[in-house]
Protein backbone atom coordinates (compact mmCIF):
# COMPACT_ATOMS: atom_id res chain seq x y z
CA UNK A 1 0.00 0.00 0.00
CA UNK A 2 1.29 3.47 -0.90
CA UNK A 3 0.66 5.95 1.90
CA UNK A 4 1.25 9.49 0.68
CA UNK A 5 -0.51 11.58 3.27
CA UNK A 6 1.95 14.43 2.68
CA UNK A 7 2.98 14.52 -0.99
CA UNK A 8 5.12 17.61 -0.45
CA UNK A 9 7.10 16.23 2.47
CA UNK A 10 9.64 14.22 0.49
CA UNK A 11 8.90 11.14 2.60
CA UNK A 12 9.21 7.72 0.98
CA UNK A 13 5.97 6.72 -0.68
CA UNK A 14 7.01 3.25 -1.87
CA UNK A 15 9.14 0.81 0.04
CA UNK A 16 12.70 0.79 -1.24
CA UNK A 17 12.69 4.31 -2.68
CA UNK A 18 15.15 6.75 -1.13
CA UNK A 19 14.12 10.17 0.12
CA UNK A 20 16.35 11.86 -2.46
CA UNK A 21 14.80 9.85 -5.29
CA UNK A 22 11.21 10.60 -4.41
CA UNK A 23 11.69 14.26 -3.46
CA UNK A 24 13.56 15.21 -6.63
CA UNK A 25 11.43 17.56 -8.76
CA UNK A 26 8.68 17.65 -6.13
CA UNK A 27 6.89 21.01 -6.11
CA UNK A 28 7.73 22.68 -2.81
CA UNK A 29 5.23 24.85 -0.93
CA UNK A 30 6.07 28.46 -0.23
CA UNK A 31 6.15 29.05 3.50
CA UNK A 32 5.28 32.33 5.18
CA UNK A 33 3.84 33.35 8.52
CA UNK A 34 0.07 33.45 8.47
CA UNK A 35 -0.97 36.98 7.56
CA UNK A 36 -3.51 38.86 9.61
CA UNK A 37 -7.02 38.52 8.20
CA UNK A 38 -7.11 42.16 7.15
CA UNK A 39 -3.92 41.64 5.16
CA UNK A 40 -5.30 38.85 3.02
CA UNK A 41 -4.95 39.71 -0.65
CA UNK A 42 -8.21 40.78 -2.24
CA UNK A 43 -9.45 38.90 -5.31
CA UNK A 44 -12.08 40.15 -7.75
CA UNK A 45 -13.85 37.53 -9.86
CA UNK A 46 -14.54 38.54 -13.45
CA UNK A 47 -17.46 36.49 -14.72
CA UNK A 48 -20.03 34.99 -12.38
CA UNK A 49 -20.90 31.85 -14.30
CA UNK A 50 -21.10 28.31 -13.03
CA UNK A 51 -17.38 27.91 -12.30
CA UNK A 52 -17.27 31.05 -10.16
CA UNK A 53 -20.57 30.19 -8.52
CA UNK A 54 -19.87 26.55 -7.72
CA UNK A 55 -16.13 26.60 -7.14
CA UNK A 56 -14.22 29.89 -7.01
CA UNK A 57 -16.59 31.75 -4.72
CA UNK A 58 -16.89 28.89 -2.20
CA UNK A 59 -13.12 28.26 -2.37
CA UNK A 60 -12.46 31.85 -1.34
CA UNK A 61 -14.23 31.13 1.95
CA UNK A 62 -11.50 28.54 2.65
CA UNK A 63 -8.40 30.40 1.51
CA UNK A 64 -5.78 31.50 4.03
CA UNK A 65 -3.80 34.14 2.12
CA UNK A 66 -6.51 35.72 -0.03
CA UNK A 67 -10.20 36.58 0.13
CA UNK A 68 -13.08 37.50 -2.16
CA UNK A 69 -13.07 41.29 -2.30
CA UNK A 70 -14.83 42.21 -5.55
CA UNK A 71 -17.03 41.11 -8.42
CA UNK A 72 -17.23 41.98 -12.11
CA UNK A 73 -20.26 40.94 -14.13
CA UNK A 74 -22.47 41.97 -17.02
CA UNK A 75 -25.48 41.02 -14.89
CA UNK A 76 -26.11 43.74 -12.28
CA UNK A 77 -28.75 41.70 -10.48
CA UNK A 78 -26.44 38.71 -10.12
CA UNK A 79 -23.61 40.96 -8.97
CA UNK A 80 -25.79 42.55 -6.28
CA UNK A 81 -27.01 39.14 -5.09
CA UNK A 82 -23.44 37.87 -4.78
CA UNK A 83 -22.44 41.06 -3.00
CA UNK A 84 -25.04 40.44 -0.32
CA UNK A 85 -24.17 36.74 -0.03
CA UNK A 86 -20.46 37.41 0.43
CA UNK A 87 -20.88 40.67 2.39
CA UNK A 88 -18.93 42.76 -0.12
CA UNK A 89 -18.69 46.54 -0.25
CA UNK A 90 -20.91 48.09 -2.88
CA UNK A 91 -17.95 50.02 -4.28
CA UNK A 92 -16.27 46.68 -5.08
CA UNK A 93 -19.02 45.57 -7.47
CA UNK A 94 -18.26 46.35 -11.11
CA UNK A 95 -19.84 45.97 -14.51
CA UNK A 96 -17.85 45.04 -17.59
CA UNK A 97 -18.16 48.66 -18.75
CA UNK A 98 -16.73 50.34 -15.64
CA UNK A 99 -14.24 47.57 -14.86
CA UNK A 100 -11.24 49.79 -15.64
CA UNK A 101 -12.01 51.98 -12.63
CA UNK A 102 -10.85 49.05 -10.49
CA UNK A 103 -7.42 50.66 -10.81
CA UNK A 104 -8.09 52.95 -7.83
CA UNK A 105 -9.54 50.23 -5.60
CA UNK A 106 -6.96 49.30 -2.98
CA UNK A 107 -9.13 46.44 -1.68
CA UNK A 108 -8.38 44.44 -4.83
CA UNK A 109 -4.94 43.04 -5.57
CA UNK A 110 -5.76 40.15 -7.94
CA UNK A 111 -8.27 39.79 -10.75
CA UNK A 112 -9.43 36.25 -11.61
CA UNK A 113 -10.67 36.10 -15.22
CA UNK A 114 -13.34 33.41 -15.59
CA UNK A 115 -15.30 34.54 -18.65
CA UNK A 116 -15.66 32.54 -21.91
CA UNK A 117 -12.33 31.72 -23.57
CA UNK A 118 -12.41 34.31 -26.37
CA UNK A 119 -12.82 37.10 -23.79
CA UNK A 120 -9.80 36.15 -21.68
CA UNK A 121 -7.39 38.42 -23.52
CA UNK A 122 -9.55 41.53 -23.17
CA UNK A 123 -9.96 41.23 -19.42
CA UNK A 124 -6.43 40.07 -18.64
CA UNK A 125 -5.06 43.07 -20.52
CA UNK A 126 -7.50 45.48 -18.90
CA UNK A 127 -6.68 44.08 -15.45
CA UNK A 128 -2.95 44.41 -16.06
CA UNK A 129 -3.32 48.01 -17.24
CA UNK A 130 -5.26 48.69 -14.05
CA UNK A 131 -2.22 47.49 -12.10
CA UNK A 132 -3.74 44.25 -10.83
CA UNK A 133 -2.14 40.81 -10.74
CA UNK A 134 -4.09 38.30 -12.82
CA UNK A 135 -5.21 34.67 -12.79
CA UNK A 136 -6.58 33.53 -16.15
CA UNK A 137 -8.76 30.47 -16.58
CA UNK A 138 -7.84 27.81 -19.11
CA UNK A 139 -7.31 27.79 -22.01
CA UNK A 140 -5.32 31.00 -21.95
CA UNK A 141 -6.89 32.29 -25.17
CA UNK A 142 -8.20 31.11 -28.52
CA UNK A 143 -5.18 32.20 -30.56
CA UNK A 144 -1.46 32.61 -29.98
CA UNK A 145 -1.40 36.31 -30.75
CA UNK A 146 -3.72 36.99 -27.81
CA UNK A 147 -1.49 34.91 -25.51
CA UNK A 148 1.52 37.04 -26.40
CA UNK A 149 -0.49 40.24 -25.91
CA UNK A 150 -1.57 39.07 -22.46
CA UNK A 151 1.96 38.16 -21.38
CA UNK A 152 3.35 41.43 -22.74
CA UNK A 153 0.66 43.52 -21.03
CA UNK A 154 1.37 41.95 -17.64
CA UNK A 155 5.12 42.31 -18.08
CA UNK A 156 4.82 45.98 -19.11
CA UNK A 157 2.55 46.70 -16.15
CA UNK A 158 4.85 44.92 -13.69
CA UNK A 159 2.14 42.51 -12.53
CA UNK A 160 2.16 38.73 -12.28
CA UNK A 161 0.12 36.45 -14.54
CA UNK A 162 -0.88 32.96 -13.46
CA UNK A 163 -2.99 30.29 -15.14
CA UNK A 164 -5.99 28.72 -13.39
CA UNK A 165 -4.32 25.29 -13.48
CA UNK A 166 -5.78 23.89 -10.25
CA UNK A 167 -4.46 20.35 -10.73
CA UNK A 168 -0.86 21.48 -10.23
CA UNK A 169 -1.91 22.06 -6.60
CA UNK A 170 -3.86 18.83 -6.16
CA UNK A 171 -2.09 16.13 -4.07
CA UNK A 172 -3.22 13.27 -6.31
CA UNK A 173 -1.92 14.90 -9.46
CA UNK A 174 1.25 15.94 -7.64
CA UNK A 175 1.72 12.26 -6.85
CA UNK A 176 1.44 11.45 -10.56
CA UNK A 177 4.20 14.01 -11.11
CA UNK A 178 6.38 12.39 -8.45
CA UNK A 179 5.86 8.82 -9.59
CA UNK A 180 6.34 9.71 -13.24
CA UNK A 181 9.11 12.28 -13.20
CA UNK A 182 11.21 10.26 -10.74
CA UNK A 183 10.49 7.01 -12.65
CA UNK A 184 9.63 5.40 -9.32
CA UNK A 185 8.13 2.35 -11.05
CA UNK A 186 10.66 2.35 -13.87
CA UNK A 187 10.80 3.93 -17.29
CA UNK A 188 7.46 4.99 -18.73
CA UNK A 189 6.26 3.20 -21.84
CA UNK A 190 2.87 4.80 -22.35
CA UNK A 191 0.48 7.42 -20.99
CA UNK A 192 -3.29 7.11 -21.35
CA UNK A 193 -5.39 10.22 -20.70
CA UNK A 194 -9.15 10.50 -21.16
CA UNK A 195 -11.45 13.35 -20.18
CA UNK A 196 -15.05 13.54 -21.39
CA UNK A 197 -18.52 14.52 -20.24
CA UNK A 198 -21.97 14.92 -21.77
CA UNK A 199 -22.25 18.60 -22.53
CA UNK A 200 -26.03 19.13 -22.33
CA UNK A 201 -27.68 22.32 -23.63
CA UNK A 202 -26.84 22.87 -27.30
CA UNK A 203 -27.13 26.66 -26.90
CA UNK A 204 -24.37 27.10 -24.33
CA UNK A 205 -21.24 29.11 -25.09
CA UNK A 206 -19.00 26.02 -25.13
CA UNK A 207 -20.56 25.05 -28.46
CA UNK A 208 -20.08 28.49 -30.01
CA UNK A 209 -16.58 28.67 -31.53
CA UNK A 210 -16.57 32.47 -31.51
CA UNK A 211 -16.58 32.23 -27.70
CA UNK A 212 -14.96 28.86 -26.97
CA UNK A 213 -12.38 28.61 -29.73
CA UNK A 214 -13.27 24.94 -30.23
CA UNK A 215 -14.99 21.97 -28.64
CA UNK A 216 -13.96 19.60 -25.85
CA UNK A 217 -10.26 19.83 -26.71
CA UNK A 218 -10.16 23.49 -25.69
CA UNK A 219 -12.36 22.91 -22.65
CA UNK A 220 -11.35 19.63 -21.00
CA UNK A 221 -8.87 18.03 -23.39
CA UNK A 222 -6.30 20.48 -22.10
CA UNK A 223 -6.25 18.45 -18.86
CA UNK A 224 -5.12 15.39 -20.83
CA UNK A 225 -2.33 17.42 -22.40
CA UNK A 226 -1.25 18.78 -19.04
CA UNK A 227 -1.53 15.41 -17.30
CA UNK A 228 0.67 13.70 -19.85
CA UNK A 229 3.30 16.45 -19.69
CA UNK A 230 3.60 16.62 -15.92
CA UNK A 231 3.58 12.85 -15.53
CA UNK A 232 6.34 12.30 -18.09
CA UNK A 233 8.17 15.45 -17.04
CA UNK A 234 9.14 16.27 -20.61
CA UNK A 235 7.78 18.27 -23.52
CA UNK A 236 6.23 16.47 -26.51
CA UNK A 237 7.94 16.68 -29.89
CA UNK A 238 5.02 15.83 -32.20
CA UNK A 239 1.30 15.05 -32.33
CA UNK A 240 -1.05 12.98 -34.48
CA UNK A 241 -4.83 13.41 -34.21
CA UNK A 242 -8.21 12.66 -35.72
CA UNK A 243 -11.71 13.93 -35.11
CA UNK A 244 -14.24 11.40 -33.83
CA UNK A 245 -17.45 10.80 -35.76
CA UNK A 246 -20.36 13.06 -34.82
CA UNK A 247 -23.34 11.27 -33.33
CA UNK A 248 -25.29 14.54 -33.10
CA UNK A 249 -24.39 16.70 -36.13
CA UNK A 250 -26.94 19.36 -35.26
CA UNK A 251 -25.65 19.89 -31.74
CA UNK A 252 -22.01 19.78 -32.82
CA UNK A 253 -22.42 21.68 -36.06
CA UNK A 254 -19.69 24.22 -35.27
CA UNK A 255 -17.26 22.37 -33.00
CA UNK A 256 -15.88 18.86 -32.74
CA UNK A 257 -17.89 16.36 -30.72
CA UNK A 258 -14.75 14.45 -29.87
CA UNK A 259 -11.12 14.11 -30.83
CA UNK A 260 -8.35 11.61 -30.12
CA UNK A 261 -4.64 12.19 -30.42
CA UNK A 262 -1.19 10.90 -29.65
CA UNK A 263 1.70 12.93 -28.31
CA UNK A 264 5.24 11.74 -28.95
CA UNK A 265 7.82 12.37 -26.24
CA UNK A 266 11.58 11.88 -26.17
CA UNK A 267 12.68 8.33 -25.25
CA UNK A 268 9.84 6.99 -27.42
CA UNK A 269 7.09 7.55 -24.85
CA UNK A 270 3.62 7.85 -26.39
CA UNK A 271 0.62 9.51 -24.76
CA UNK A 272 -2.71 8.31 -26.14
CA UNK A 273 -5.48 10.80 -25.34
CA UNK A 274 -9.09 11.50 -26.14
CA UNK A 275 -11.79 13.95 -25.15
CA UNK A 276 -15.47 14.17 -26.00
CA UNK A 277 -18.67 16.02 -25.20
CA UNK A 278 -20.80 12.87 -25.57
CA UNK A 279 -19.42 10.30 -23.11
CA UNK A 280 -18.11 10.13 -19.55
CA UNK A 281 -14.44 9.28 -18.96
CA UNK A 282 -11.86 10.58 -16.53
CA UNK A 283 -8.49 8.80 -16.45
CA UNK A 284 -4.77 9.49 -16.24
CA UNK A 285 -2.65 6.32 -16.39
CA UNK A 286 1.05 5.59 -16.84
CA UNK A 287 2.33 2.16 -17.84
CA UNK A 288 5.96 1.46 -17.02
CA UNK A 289 8.52 -1.29 -17.50
CA UNK A 290 7.78 -2.65 -14.03
CA UNK A 291 4.19 -1.64 -13.28
CA UNK A 292 1.64 1.12 -13.64
CA UNK A 293 0.00 3.97 -11.75
CA UNK A 294 -3.19 5.90 -12.39
CA UNK A 295 -5.85 8.29 -11.22
CA UNK A 296 -9.45 7.36 -11.94
CA UNK A 297 -11.08 9.84 -11.78
CA UNK A 298 -8.13 12.11 -12.45
CA UNK A 299 -9.34 15.58 -13.38
CA UNK A 300 -12.44 16.20 -11.25
CA UNK A 301 -12.69 18.86 -8.56
CA UNK A 302 -12.95 16.24 -5.81
CA UNK A 303 -13.25 12.49 -5.29
CA UNK A 304 -10.01 11.61 -7.07
CA UNK A 305 -8.75 8.05 -6.56
CA UNK A 306 -5.26 6.72 -7.14
CA UNK A 307 -4.00 3.20 -7.66
CA UNK A 308 -0.67 1.65 -8.61
CA UNK A 309 0.61 -1.83 -9.34
CA UNK A 310 2.03 -1.67 -5.79
CA UNK A 311 -1.30 -0.80 -4.16
CA UNK A 312 -3.70 2.11 -3.57
CA UNK A 313 -2.60 5.72 -3.24
CA UNK A 314 -3.80 7.18 0.06
CA UNK A 315 -3.93 10.96 0.13
CA UNK A 316 -5.82 13.74 1.84
CA UNK A 317 -7.87 15.78 -0.62
CA UNK A 318 -7.69 19.56 -0.72
CA UNK A 319 -9.84 22.29 -2.19
CA UNK A 320 -7.92 22.62 -5.44
CA UNK A 321 -9.05 26.14 -6.23
CA UNK A 322 -8.28 27.39 -2.71
CA UNK A 323 -4.79 25.88 -2.86
CA UNK A 324 -4.22 27.40 -6.30
CA UNK A 325 -5.29 30.90 -5.28
CA UNK A 326 -3.41 30.80 -1.98
CA UNK A 327 -0.24 29.79 -3.81
CA UNK A 328 -0.53 32.77 -6.15
CA UNK A 329 -1.17 35.14 -3.25
CA UNK A 330 2.02 33.87 -1.62
CA UNK A 331 3.93 34.33 -4.87
CA UNK A 332 2.91 37.97 -4.88
CA UNK A 333 3.66 38.52 -1.19
CA UNK A 334 7.06 36.85 -1.50
CA UNK A 335 7.79 38.34 -4.94
CA UNK A 336 8.22 34.79 -6.21
CA UNK A 337 7.31 33.11 -9.46
CA UNK A 338 4.12 31.16 -10.00
CA UNK A 339 4.49 27.51 -11.01
CA UNK A 340 1.80 28.02 -13.65
CA UNK A 341 2.71 31.25 -15.48
CA UNK A 342 1.24 32.72 -18.62
CA UNK A 343 4.04 31.15 -20.62
CA UNK A 344 2.67 27.73 -19.66
CA UNK A 345 -0.72 28.76 -21.01
CA UNK A 346 0.95 29.84 -24.26
CA UNK A 347 2.78 26.52 -24.48
CA UNK A 348 -0.38 24.51 -23.97
CA UNK A 349 -2.34 26.45 -26.58
CA UNK A 350 0.45 25.76 -29.07
CA UNK A 351 -0.05 22.05 -28.41
CA UNK A 352 -3.86 22.29 -28.69
CA UNK A 353 -3.65 24.13 -32.00
CA UNK A 354 -1.17 21.55 -33.32
CA UNK A 355 -3.63 18.79 -32.40
CA UNK A 356 -6.36 20.58 -34.36
CA UNK A 357 -3.99 21.03 -37.32
CA UNK A 358 -3.13 17.33 -37.31
CA UNK A 359 -6.80 16.32 -37.14
CA UNK A 360 -7.67 18.63 -40.05
CA UNK A 361 -4.75 17.60 -42.26
CA UNK A 362 -4.44 13.98 -41.09
CA UNK A 363 -0.69 14.55 -40.85
CA UNK A 364 1.88 14.32 -38.07
CA UNK A 365 2.64 17.80 -36.75
CA UNK A 366 5.99 18.53 -35.12
CA UNK A 367 6.18 20.79 -32.09
CA UNK A 368 8.81 23.42 -31.36
CA UNK A 369 8.58 23.97 -27.61
CA UNK A 370 12.22 24.53 -26.69
CA UNK A 371 11.51 28.01 -25.31
CA UNK A 372 9.47 26.42 -22.52
CA UNK A 373 12.15 24.06 -21.20
CA UNK A 374 13.01 26.31 -18.28
CA UNK A 375 9.55 26.73 -16.74
CA UNK A 376 9.58 26.00 -12.99
CA UNK A 377 7.21 23.11 -13.56
CA UNK A 378 6.34 21.04 -16.64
Amino acid sequence: MINTASPLSGENMIAGASTDEVSEKLPQPQIQNLPAAEKKMGIALVGLGRYSQKHLGPALTETVYCRLAGLVSGDAEKCDKWGVEYNLKEKNLYSYKNFDTIRSNRDIDIVYVAVPNALHAEFVIRAARAGKHVICEKPMATNLEDCHRMIDACREAGVKLSMGYRLHFDPFNQEMMRLGQNRVLGSINRIIAKNSFEVGDKNQWRLKPELSGGGPLMDIGIYCVQGALYTVGELPVAVRARFLSKTNPDKFRDVEEGIEWQMEFPEGIIATCDTSYSKNENLLRAETVSGWFELNPAFEYYGLKGQTSEGPVTLTSVNQQAAQMDDFALCIQNNGETRVPGEMGLRDLQILLAIYESARTQKRVELQLQEFQNLIEI
